[in-house]
């Protein structure tokens, strides 16, 4: 089997390396747009339009699935993804951890992208699945372009900001970009006590779910704006990404 994912950087690697841990053998197609990123401040169609051009990049290389494995462009391409490659290609996107978190604890933290904090996305999910719990949105200025640029210092100085605009005593702590869970490790070092929430495993089972279980190769190829290209130099600063490695492709 064939695995697509798009994101507009390497918050990617979170999903592709959860789909390699539950199937070794899967073969996975890594489509990003480092031309066009961040994509949190683009216009909704032009958001559309980029993750449209990803997926194609990926499609073309014959997925059996194609996982959208960015929030961002789950809220605004997750339907015009879904209208140009489904029933023949199923399209799976990303949800941010809200419900099984609210489920298990009374304060919970969303840490999200500026443009998401407060949209009208988040708190729709907020309401329909917060069961009840005191939810704050806590927004992460900085924080996924400096994972994307595997910059320590960046990323510890945006730790460090938002988990002073975090509540003492929060329980769960939802990762609302993808980018985050490839630094798990330093926001949990900065929320001592709180357990975090993040999308990649529940995204990777479901995409397994959507298509037949025939054995592959365990292979990796990696797209960037529509490139064959090696994994970025930054995705091997990761634990996700250097696994990663071994098993890429360049065509």
């Amino acid at each position: 089997m064939k695995i697509g994912l798009v994101d507009s950087g390497i918050g990617l690697l979170a999903a592709a390396a959860a789909v390699r841990r539950m199937r070794a053998d899967a073969d996975l197609v890594l489509a990003s747009d480092p031309e066009g990123m961040p994509w949190g401040p683009r216009t909704p169609g032009d958001v559309a339009a980029r993750a449209l051009d990803c997926a194609r990049a990926a499609a073309a290389h014959g997925p059996d699935v194609l996982v959208v494995a960015c929030n961002t462009a789950s809220v605004h391409a997750l339907p015009a993804l879904r209208a140009a490659f489904e029933p023949g290609l199923p399209v799976v996107g990303t949800v941010p951890a809200i419900k099984p978190a609210a489920a298990r604890h009374r304060d919970v933290a969303i840490w999200a992208t500026p443009a998401t904090t407060g949209s009208g996305y988040q708190r729709g999910l907020i309401a329909e699945f917060g069961n009840g719990a005191r939810i704050t949105e806590v927004p992460c200025p900085g924080l996924a372009d400096a994972v994307q640029h595997a910059d320590a210092d960046a990323v510890a100085a945006a730790v460090a900001a938002a988990a002073a605009l975090t509540p003492s005593g929060v329980g769960a702590v939802v990762l609302g970009c993808t980018h985050y869970e490839l630094v798990a490790d330093r926001i949990a070092a900065a929320l001592p006590g709180a357990v975090l929430y993040g999308s990649a495993d529940a995204v990777a089972a479901q995409a397994l779910r959507r298509v037949a279980p025939t054995p592959g190769g365990g292979t990796v190829e990696v797209v960037l704006s529509g490139r064959p290209a090696p994994l970025p130099a930054a995705a091997l600063a990761y634990p996700q990404g250097a696994g990663l490695a071994v098993t890429a492709a360049t065509a």
